[in-house]
């Protein structure tokens, strides 16, 4: 079917009947005389009166201070005499570094080179299944005209579901292993933290009852640092930590009831007149 282009309706009728027609152009109108265009007259510009800005006053900068608003003042009780006691103990001061005691640490070492050991091995395996799940992404888009629609969609959604299988099972190894350090770590941290733990009796052994963290002391003098002795006492009295065992996954094995766990820790009372800030936890390596 052919289409004819939208046009003059006379032309259009004659490219449909196969016929041309002559038409007479019709006479032009003679041309009447047009009156000349007078130029627009110019308005004058009329002044527009400004308006004078209203006298608000002054301005606050201009009055300068301004006197307080006059309030009520209700009475307040009368606070009596407290009776005089005894002053507090003389502040003998000491720093510690926890991350200098952790690198002294050979529990802390040991925690690094299983779990690292662990980790790197972890990160192996998700090399080694990311390059195999990508060759058969590429044999697939290889062999991909050979197949059936079918076949390709069922390879792909193999292909989705290994990728989403890999990514649970990978994750829960890395979780596994982050608990494994916070399990070990957190031994050192108790042995170190509590009212009858290393820094107590360190601190105590030299009278001293306020102890900072080293990094929050700008200038201090010799025989007030405490890490050293302290590592070594955590050396003599804590050498090795217990670590899961790999594969082992803390929640289940605390489930499990053989074993306290960190509940049992939150539910035990700390002494009386006991005060402690936690050291910053070592960082994850």
């Amino acid at each position: 079917m052919a289409v004819v282009p939208l046009g003059n309706g006379a032309q259009a009728a004659d490219a449909a009947s196969g016929q041309k027609w002559f038409t007479p152009k019709a006479e032009a109108p003679a041309p009447q005389p047009q009156p000349r265009p007078r130029p627009a007259p110019r308005r004058r510009a009329v002044p527009v009166p400004v308006a004078a800005e209203e006298d608000d006053g002054p301005s606050p900068e201009e009055m300068g201070p301004q006197a307080p608003p006059l309030l009520p003042l209700p009475p307040v009780p009368t606070v009596a005499a407290i009776p005089k006691e005894a002053p507090p103990p003389t502040a003998v001061i000491g720093i510690i570094s926890i991350q200098g005691v952790m690198q002294l640490s050979s529990a802390a070492q040991e925690i690094q080179q299983v779990l690292g050991a662990r980790r790197d091995k972890l990160a192996q395996a998700v090399h080694k299944e990311e390059g195999a799940w990508r060759a058969e992404q590429r044999k697939l888009q290889m062999q991909a005209r050979s197949l059936t629609a079918d076949q390709i969609q069922l390879r792909e959604r193999h292909l989705q579901e290994r990728r989403a299988r890999d990514q649970r099972d990978f994750g829960n190894q890395a979780r596994i292993i982050q608990e494994a350090y916070q399990v070990a770590f957190h031994q050192i941290e108790r042995v170190l933290e509590e009212p009858n733990g290393i820094i107590a009796r360190v601190s105590a052994a030299h009278s001293m009852n306020l102890v900072f963290h080293a990094e929050q002391v700008v200038l201090h003098v010799a025989g007030q640092d405490i890490t050293q002795e302290v590592a070594n006492h955590l050396n003599q009295v804590m050498p090795h930590v217990a670590i899961p065992a790999e594969g082992v996954d803390p929640e289940a094995l605390a489930r499990s009831g053989k074993v306290p766990t960190t509940a049992d820790e939150e539910a035990r009372p700390m002494p009386p007149g006991t005060q402690q800030n936690h050291p910053a936890k070592p960082a994850k390596k």
